[in-house]
């Protein structure tokens, strides 16, 4: 198995982010964007994901979270994108459903290289922590546009921090379950078009 690892930079006058992005890791991480739940989630998306995550973000919070959580979204999905490379041999479909508490979250996805997000939900309060709670729905857009990602998800709960929380945990683990490398498939990419 070819080692599927990725490196992406991207340096607008908004944001400097450099990440690094290891598929078949243990969970490591060291993860700095200056929003600290935001920060929590990221390590949340590589310890239950079993991702290696290295990611630092300098970016524009005097204005916003708004540059700084879509730009690493943007950087997140670019690297789990160039991560797979042709995406032979993984599993390609998943679906978790994660709960936290009095909250509960689903994700399905598929690797097809065809970007697609669906969201359904509302999360319960306007912000947690310095991240704006619809930022967490963007997020997950801009992983799923930049990786090729057919992702559906929703929420529901009481409480954001637990609403966010499950979702980053039901994509993480719902990630880790499709990009997985199935040894029946050894080489083939699993598509009847032969190719993702």
């Amino acid at each position: 198995m070819s080692d599927r690892t990725a490196t992406v930079s991207r340096e607008t006058a908004e944001t400097t982010i450099e990440c690094t992005l290891a598929l078949d890791g243990t969970g490591e991480t060291d993860v700095e964007t200056g929003i600290g739940f935001f920060d929590h989630m990221l390590t949340a998306v590589a310890t239950h994901g079993l991702f290696d995550l290295t990611l630092s973000c300098d970016g524009d919070l005097h204005v916003d979270d708004h540059h700084t959580v879509e730009d690493v979204g943007l950087c997140l999905g670019t690297a789990l994108d160039e991560a797979l490379g042709d995406r032979a041999g993984i599993v390609r479909f998943a679906d978790r459903r994660v709960p936290l508490d009095e909250a509960v979250a689903s994700v399905v996805v598929d690797v097809s290289g065809r970007p697609l997000y669906r969201f359904d939900g509302e999360f319960s309060q306007e912000s947690v922590g310095g991240l704006t709670s619809h930022m967490a729905r963007h997020f997950w857009r801009s992983v799923a546009t930049n990786a090729g990602l057919t992702m559906h998800a929703d929420i529901e709960g009481e409480n954001a921090h637990h609403e966010i929380e499950a979702l980053f945990k039901a994509a993480a683990r719902t990630l880790d379950d499709a990009t997985r490398i199935d040894d029946r498939r050894a080489d083939t990419t699993p598509s009847t078009k032969g190719e993702l």
